[in-house]
């Protein structure tokens, strides 16, 4: 199974994806919010694909970061087809890095089925 996941910057994509891996998932991150390639997501052929969502608040609160809301607003943009094509969405401002993943893990547990028509 394939895991894709994408979202704006520091909305916790590259602390996700690791975890993933570590417990031998084929996780990856898209940087699909730098990009204007609307379905780069789907590069990867995901099974399933994660968008990951945070407000600047949150943002500057994890790193400092040299831009505004209008860099989060057309990283939003980019990230449109994305979250339409979503199998999980998550707003990562209250959760803990481990929440992240438990919610992934859970989403893939109950969807375990993806994996049998590979």
């Amino acid at each position: 199974m394939r895991v894709v996941v994408a979202g704006v910057c520091v909305s916790g994509k590259t602390t996700l994806v690791k975890e993933l891996q570590k417990l031998g998932i084929d996780a990856y991150n898209v940087a699909q919010e730098h990009s204007t390639i609307r379905s780069l997501w789907n590069s990867k052929k995901p099974d399933i694909l994660v968008v990951l969502d945070a407000k600047l608040v949150t943002i500057r609160q994890r790193r400092i970061v040299p831009w505004g809301q209008e860099r989060l607003a057309v990283q939003h943009e980019r990230l449109v087809d994305a979250c339409e094509h979503a199998d999980l969405y998550l707003q990562t401002d209250d959760l803990s890095k481990e929440d992240v993943v438990r919610k992934v893990l859970e989403y893939i547990g109950r969807n375990k089925h993806v994996q049998d028509y590979d």
